[in-house]
């Protein structure tokens, strides 16, 4: 098993910045993909980005590309979500999650975070 336990939502004005981490513990080993999605009120989770620890490589949603940076400390096994420029439809819970491929992209992910609230305010 791996726990993940996502940091950092908070409410932030439109333009801001936030800086999310996500921490993996147990089977770590099993990490291979890390990612963030979101979850905005009223709809489906959707994919935001992605990053493979060992390899490297980087996968960004339309949405977010240009704003947002995914990047990971293997030494903390943390992965973080910086996020720029954020805009009011950046509001939602953005979950954590985990995977042993190391395909990038919103499938196959095995272990998830409980979330972490961003509101962005006008």
């Amino acid at each position: 098993q791996v726990q993940l336990v996502e940091s950092g939502g908070k409410l932030v004005q439109a333009g801001g910045s936030l800086r999310l981490s996500c921490a993996a513990s147990g089977r770590t080993g099993d990490v291979s993909t890390m990612g963030w999605f979101r979850q905005a009120p009223g709809k489906e989770r959707e994919f935001v980005a992605d990053t493979n620890r060992w390899v490297g490589g980087t996968n960004y949603a339309d949405s977010v590309k240009g704003r947002f940076t995914i990047f990971v400390d293997n030494r903390k096994n943390t992965v973080y979500l910086q996020m720029n420029s954020l805009k009011l439809e950046d509001t939602a819970v953005y979950y954590c999650a985990s995977k042993k491929s190391y395909a990038l992209g919103p499938t196959n992910y095995d272990f998830w975070g409980r979330g972490t609230q961003v509101t962005v305010s006008s």
